[in-house]
């Protein structure tokens, strides 16, 4: 018992001194880039009618696509613990052949190029 509270004594006692210097390290003049919002490179105090880049658009989903094939697949170590690893694998391997076509597509296309 003396360890654990020894223990949670250190731990609150950590909290509190690093509470306390986390408030008087910080600066406090913040300039005025630091208190202005940021809008993807947009001014946020002009007018909302700018034309918006489709392009930036058309490669932030590209992004999103891929991030979301990563976190699909992360698990997939743990799938030759299944009843039928093969059928696991051959699905992914499916997915990544189909998403790894449509980077090829796109890359032909011209679809992630920033400038025309």
């Amino acid at each position: 018992m003396n360890l654990f509270t020894t223990i949670i004594t250190l731990t609150i006692g950590l909290s509190i001194i690093l509470a306390i210097v986390s408030f008087w390290l910080p600066q406090m003049n913040p300039d005025y880039e630091k208190l202005s919002p940021y809008e993807c490179g947009f001014d946020p105090l002009g007018t909302a009618r700018l034309p918006f880049s489709l392009r930036f658009f058309l490669v932030a989903i590209l992004f999103l696509l891929f991030d979301l094939e990563i976190a699909l697949l992360l698990p997939l170590p743990w799938g030759d613990q299944l009843m039928s690893p093969l059928i696991t694998f051959m699905w992914a391997s499916a997915v990544l052949i189909l998403l790894t076509l449509g980077l090829i597509y796109e890359w032909i296309q011209g679809g992630l190029e920033w400038a025309e």
